[in-house]
């Protein structure tokens, strides 16, 4: 509600400049929040203003207060120096929309939006890493759908990359295993933590004897021969490592639409479609000599050509002579060419019949002017597309699934149904042929990709592909969603039972490593996240069930998980640690959970359902009654608590805009202090004014609401007793 009464009050302010002032170019209206409630609910600088307007700032908030009338919601304005109107929100018109629970929709762009997380390598479990960004982007699905977004969920598998080439090199190479012999491992409960410690023992055994990454690369190659005993090895246990990966994040309550594989990527030739268009467009270049010699590549994104995006040119060929400054990223339109044996030239476009040979001065030109492109590029500045052995590189891959994503490429997977979740949504998978009806996949107006920092580099270059193909408004529309690692505390990694130095115990955090073996499994964090909660569980409520207080202790545990993951901003290194996450104090999922189930108890004790109790008396209470209370004495601490309660759509599109989900749950922590604040000040239940005790319980109730609201986004639930 804060976030609409916001937009309609910027639409409402530039209506009235606009039409008080037609001949200016005018900015966009800024609102700021105050720090105070009593400075106000909106603080609107006006100097931007000032100079268009040739008005000073202050005068053009006086204009705004003595001439805009009234706007519904908005019980004052006042103009403070040096150039701010102040903005007053109508308080009892807040609360009752607020107490009326509506969620009205929200503004925003058309089109659907394509959202691609977790993406883990198909070759071993998943670990705590994963879990930060298959949580981080459930949680950025969430937010766009609470913002009234149409979202498809993406889960790239990289099912013929080098992490799957190595578990295939340690079943075939060191296990000597037979087809038959690893599938029948695959359909062992934990395959992923088997292919876990295998794949370390393959990066010990490369480590051992260089010589021996070319089993790597012989198996890499053979793994894109869709015919190969090779590919149907690697396919397998990806595959099964795949549904082990969904099992994991399904504990977590992440769910996706579609899972693209790479191998269909090369067996429906989108790489073969994205390779001709980028070829002709000039994007990618053959090195014929150097360290790339046979490769494919293209400029790395971010390194430029020269400071200057013209060329002299100077050509003497097939008796013309061109002398020339010509744009190496236009096509050039005219050209002043002289015929050697005349003296004949041409200046322009005009002249192109009365001279035959102007067409082949163009294309001499046009020729030359990629061959300064080509030679611009430095090796130091290549990024290798495809490799000397026709092998394509990841970032070849991308670029082509990209395309598709964005309607661009022409060809679509086939489809067929992989994996359903226990409220019956079903996970598609990309197959060669596959299923007639499934949904519509792809083609969409925007992308997120939540991806770690360390793919920055491969992003940008995916994004420079598209701008040079062209697509401007697709890379405009491509956003990388980039986020830190995450690392354990040594506490933490000595109570996962690993050994450490003093020198490791001194560290602020360990880092991870899947390749060398060390690293904390996602199904493990969570099964002593569970069993660490079921001890608080067991002590306090003994009268439940075991199986009620396991369920107790999976809430707690998994909303601990994820809110931890996401109260750090995005570029912040995690480390973790299961005392900080498991608290019931402080900055915590645990705390946030708490406040909902002491909210609700109150409402067990009078026998009270608070859904209905917070409609039923919004209406009963009359406009003077809420006024008498917002309005008079705790009334600013009321108010503060109300209007926290009321700016959940605002912060969501914080969150979006930001792309940082950190946002929602410092405004969970915010809500929830000042309701604990407010719970000890105030006696609820042993109110002896009836009118206070409605108001107060009102109030609970807006503010648990909004709360198991806010976690819902953030992908927690709440249990019925911590």
């Amino acid at each position: 509600m804060y976030r609409h009464l916001e937009l309609r009050l910027a639409e409402t302010i530039s209506a009235f400049l606009k039409a008080r002032f037609p001949a200016a170019t005018l900015p966009a209206v800024v609102i700021e929040q105050p720090p105070k409630v009593e400075l106000g609910d909106f603080a609107i600088p006006m100097f931007p203003f000032a100079k268009p307007l040739r008005t000073a700032p202050l005068k053009v908030a006086e204009s705004i207060r003595d001439g805009i009338g009234v706007i519904e919601g908005i019980a004052q304005m006042t103009v403070a120096p040096p150039g701010y109107l102040n903005v007053t929100v109508d308080r009892v018109w807040m609360a009752a929309a607020l107490a009326s629970g509506q969620l009205l929709p929200a503004p925003g762009a058309a089109g659907k939006i394509l959202v691609e997380h977790t993406s883990i390598n198909p070759n071993k479990a998943a670990h705590i890493g994963h879990l930060r960004n298959a949580i981080l982007g459930d949680t950025f699905v969430r937010l766009l759908r609470y913002a009234g977004r149409e979202v498809d969920v993406q889960n790239y598998i990289d099912n013929t990359g080098v992490q799957v080439a190595d578990v295939v090199v340690g079943f075939t190479y060191l296990e000597k295993k037979s087809r038959a012999e690893i599938e029948a491992l695959t359909r062992q409960p934990r395959f992923d933590y088997y292919c876990w410690d295998l794949y370390a023992r393959v990066s010990q055994w490369y480590e051992r004897d260089k010589q021996n990454l070319q089993a790597r690369a012989q198996v890499l190659h053979a793994i894109e021969d869709v015919s190969s005993e090779t590919a149907a090895i690697a396919d397998l246990i990806s595959t099964a490592v795949v549904r082990r990966h969904l099992e994991t994040m399904d504990r977590l309550e992440i769910e996706y639409d579609f899972l693209p594989r790479e191998s269909e990527i090369l067996h429906l030739h989108f790489w073969n479609a994205a390779f001709s268009k980028l070829k002709d467009a000039g994007v990618l270049t053959f090195e014929t000599e150097g360290k790339n010699k046979g490769c494919w590549v293209m400029r790395r994104a971010g390194t430029e050509e020269n400071t200057d995006n013209t060329e002299r040119v100077e050509i003497e060929a097939e008796g013309l002579r061109i002398d020339t400054y010509a744009s190496r990223n236009t096509e050039p339109t005219a050209v002043r060419a002289t015929h050697i044996p005349t003296g004949t030239f041409v200046t322009s476009d005009t002249e192109r019949t009365q001279h035959k040979n102007r067409e082949r001065a163009m294309e001499l030109l046009r020729s030359r002017l990629a061959e300064i492109k080509a030679e611009k590029i430095s090796e130091e500045h290549q990024k290798v597309i495809v490799r000397s052995n026709g092998t394509v590189g990841y970032v070849g891959k991308d670029i082509a699934y990209h395309m598709w994503k964005f309607g661009l490429l022409g060809r679509d997977f086939g489809y067929r149904k992989f994996y359903r979740y226990p409220d019956n949504h079903d996970c598609w998978i990309s197959t060669t042929e596959g299923e007639k009806n499934h949904p519509h996949f792809g083609d969409v107006a925007e992308i997120y990709n939540v991806i770690d920092t360390r793919q920055s580099e491969a992003q940008s270059t995916v994004i420079e592909a598209l701008r040079e193909l062209g697509h401007n408004e697709a890379a405009d529309h491509y956003t990388h969603f980039s986020y830190e690692m995450v690392a354990l505390t040594p506490r933490c990694a000595a109570e996962l039972g690993y050994e450490l130095s003093e020198e490791d115990r001194a560290r602020s955090y360990i880092e991870v490593s899947g390749r060398k073996g060390f690293g904390v499994k996602a199904d493990d964090l969570i099964d002593q996240l569970i069993a660490s909660a079921k001890k608080e569980v067991d002590s306090r409520h003994p009268q439940l069930t075991d199986s009620e207080r396991l369920s107790i202790a999976a809430q707690i545990a998994i909303g601990a998980l994820r809110y931890f993951m996401l109260k750090f901003t995005k570029q912040s290194v995690i480390a973790f640690d299961f005392k900080d996450a498991l608290s019931f104090e402080g900055e915590t999922g645990p705390y946030a959970q708490y406040t909902v189930v002491r909210a609700t108890s109150i409402f067990k004790k009078a026998g009270i359902d608070p859904e209905a109790f917070a409609k039923e008396a919004q209406g009963s209470m009359s406009s003077k009654h809420f006024g008498s209370f917002l309005n008079g004495e705790n009334g600013d601490e009321f108010w503060g608590l109300w209007l926290t309660a009321a700016k959940t759509s605002y912060v969501v599109d914080q969150c979006v805009a930001a792309t940082e989900p950190a946002y929602l749950a410092k405004h969970a922590f915010q809500l929830a202090q000042l309701f604990n604040t407010f719970y000890h000040r105030h006696p609820i239940l042993s109110e002896a004014d009836e009118g206070r005790r409605k108001f107060l319980l009102i109030t609970v109730a807006i503010v648990r609401r909004e709360l198991i609201r806010i976690l819902e986004v953030m992908g927690i639930t709440v249990p019925p007793v911590m």
